[in-house]
């Protein structure tokens, strides 16, 4: 069998690989499928999530949706120096999280004390990656490559309401400053052309961070509260990226992921001072993800794909501010390329997010979270040149 050259592989990269908290805080997948796309190409893309996360709290009442929508950009330019060099440059945002509580519920909100307004609890960390890859491809077939990976990371947590009672209170605010640091990425790839058959075994390092830290509690506020270091290491991680011919202009395909978040926490110093052996986001199991599917090449300037997707989270208990376990995932993508050199990608994915128990440092269950969905969209623009 003898296939022609197909341009529907992995569509459904542009869509977010996870939602959002279901598996601790991977967003993206960190995918590397630009750097192995032949001779000079150029993308960008921007995906968003729309979560619906909702439970009840430890008194039975609702917590409304907690779950803020995000949208996460990625960007890549990879050339074909000689026929056995080439380089690569990627961007994405590969690790986050987004929550925000505003019922009233007293649970997560109160009255502040020092200004008397209604505050509630909110979340939000955001990291940026570039990652420069060099590869080494000594025939058509092979393809290793390494390179630096450069992280900025950062992160604001504003805790409210009886559920962190213990932290002055229940008034508790963390501004964790940007910190930039390095880390590495290696492989290997190989491919037979001729039957769309490619594979990629990709690792990623764990990225140490040390961040300047603003913390205060309603007791500290007035004096402009306590400056520390807060030290955070983003997971390592590896990706196993499959696909092969299975008829002509059809192909089979999917990607296998492991993030190693058991042990991963985010610990500021005067948190761990007022809740001794606790820690503000905590994970205790490795993640999981897979993703697999189909595409097919309906015509020569149509394509589209189906996939399904599972995630196996990342521990349950979980935090409060990240209160799902894994998920199941329906995607569907499509294709349009008006000329040879350049295409336009878009995608839907739908998630079933899995249920779970939202656990604070200051209490030991304080919600159950439960039938809980997200929906994502993507688009992507591809160039070869």
């Amino acid at each position: 069998m003898k296939l022609k050259t197909l341009s529907v592989a992995m569509i459904l990269a542009t869509v977010p690989m996870t939602g959002a908290f279901a598996a601790a805080m991977d967003r993206t997948g960190q995918s590397i499928s630009a750097f192995l796309q032949p001779g000079n190409y150029a993308e960008a893309g921007l995906s968003v999530l729309d979560a619906d996360v909702s439970g009840k709290d430890a008194d039975g009442n609702n917590t409304g949706d907690m779950a803020s929508s995000y949208h996460s950009a990625s960007a890549a330019l990879k050339i074909q120096a000689t026929d056995n060099i080439s380089v690569g440059l990627l961007f994405d945002q590969p690790f986050g999280a987004k929550a925000e509580y505003n019922t009233g519920d007293h649970n997560f909100s109160s009255v502040n004390p020092i200004t008397s307004v209604k505050e509630g609890t909110s979340a939000e960390v955001t990291t940026e990656n570039l990652t420069l890859l060099l590869g080494f491809q000594p025939n058509a077939n092979w393809n290793f490559y390494a390179g630096p990976v450069w992280q900025q990371a950062k992160g604001e947590v504003h805790l409210r309401g009886l559920a962190y009672g213990g932290l002055g209170a229940g008034a508790y605010n963390a501004n964790m400053k940007n910190d930039d640091a390095w880390g590495w990425a290696a492989g290997v790839a190989y491919q037979i052309p001729e039957i769309a058959l490619k594979a990629s075994l990709t690792y990623r390092s764990e990225i140490k961070h040390e961040l300047s830290s603003n913390e205060n509690t309603a007791r500290n506020i007035s004096i402009g509260g306590f400056d520390g270091v807060t030290e955070v290491t983003t997971p390592q991680s590896v990706n196993l990226d499959l696909q092969t011919g299975i008829m002509e202009n059809t192909v089979a395909f999917a990607n296998v992921r492991w993030v190693n978040w058991d042990g991963f926490s985010i610990t500021p110093p005067l948190f761990g001072q007022n809740v001794p052996n606790a820690s503000l986001v905590e994970y205790n199991k490795d993640q999981w993800t897979i993703n697999t599917g189909v595409g097919r090449k309906f015509t020569e300037k149509w394509s589209g794909t189906v996939s399904v997707g599972w995630d196996s989270g990342a521990g349950n208990p979980v935090t409060t501010l990240g209160p799902t376990e894994g998920y199941w995932s329906l995607g569907l993508g499509a294709q349009f390329s008006p000329a040879s050199n350049y295409f336009i990608q878009g995608g839907v994915k739908y998630f079933w997010l899995g249920d779970a128990q939202g656990l604070t440092a200051i209490e030991n269950n304080v919600g159950q979270f439960k039938d809980n969905h997200a929906i994502g969209y993507g688009l992507k623009f591809g160039y070869k040149f």
